[in-house]
């Protein structure tokens, strides 16, 4: 079901305040792109630092400058069980296609809490879920075997964004699951790795500046044109790595900024790039061929 290019998208903010007419211009632009969805309030979107309030208006303004074109899978991922239940059944009721859940962060569960963690979110919802598996976030690595079990207990839990960095690991779901659940990179800069053993796509973070061209990475691959596909996954490989000069998102807020699609304010603790990454991201755009 979740197959393709879905955009981790940024939340933009004016004098701290989410700034929804940048988001509209961002949403168009993806749309535009041909992304396959959008993930609104995922790490990339500063979900840490926005509020209940914040974090469930924020989908539903998605949701409805979406208008059905393309899909929304929210973020409503939490470290309290209870949290993710109330986020989740919230943004079900604002028409999201899906849900995205990350790890619970910090309090660090055993495996059998976190198949009950998930197993209680997706009983909470019709929707269908997708699992976050970002252990250098999160503190904890959900591991294939758990997986595969929690796909016994939640049959609407459909796919996951895998960001373990970890090949033979991604390997380890798909052989255990196969297509009971569909797998999605989480890292730009192992996209075409992943094509290569069964992952159907990404959730991305440098697609909120390039959408269109991540979008034909994927779809060139799809279609059996590997070397082409394989080239342009090298032209944009040194800014996959610029997206993370430093702590997601403060390089693609700063590439936005750049491009005039929103302001590149962050919330704290999170902080403007910094110059000399400034100068290194900029030079890695208009390498790329981007208009600033």
């Amino acid at each position: 079901m979740f197959e393709g290019v879905y955009t981790a998208l940024v939340t933009p903010f004016r004098d701290d305040r989410i700034d929804y007419a940048a988001l509209e211009g961002i949403i168009e632009a993806q749309v535009k792109g041909g992304v396959d969805g959008v993930v609104p309030v995922g790490t990339t979107g500063e979900s840490p630092t926005l509020s209940f309030e914040e974090h469930k208006e924020y989908i539903q303004r998605v949701v409805a400058l979406v208008n059905k074109r393309i899909r929304v899978i929210a973020g409503t991922g939490s470290n309290s069980t209870r949290e993710a239940v109330h986020l989740s059944t919230a943004a079900q009721e604002y028409g999201v296609d899906g849900v995205l859940l990350v790890n619970p962060y910090y309090n660090k569960p055993p495996q059998r809490g976190l198949i009950a963690h998930f197993e209680t979110i997706a009983k909470s919802i019709t929707v269908p879920a997708i699992l976050y598996n970002i252990p250098g976030r999160t503190g904890i690595n959900f591991l294939p075997e758990s997986i595969l079990e929690l796909l016994d207990r939640a049959p609407n839990i459909v796919a996951i964004k895998e960001a373990t960095g970890d090949i033979a690991q991604m390997m380890r779901v798909i052989e255990l699951c196969g297509d009971r659940l569909t797998l999605l990179s989480g890292d730009d800069n192992l996209l075409l790795p992943v094509l290569s053993i069964g992952g159907k796509g990404v959730i991305s973070v440098l697609s909120n500046v390039l959408p269109a061209d991540m979008k034909k990475i994927v779809a060139l691959y799809n279609e059996g044109k590997i070397d082409e596909s394989r080239k342009l996954f090298y032209k944009m490989l040194p800014l996959c790595r610029a997206m993370f000069y430093e702590t997601n998102p403060i390089p693609v807020k700063a590439a936005m900024e750049m491009m005039g699609r929103c302001g590149g304010d962050l919330r704290l603790p999170l902080v403007r790039l910094s110059d000399d990454n400034r100068a290194k991201l900029r030079q890695a755009l208009i390498e790329y061929g981007v208009k600033l």
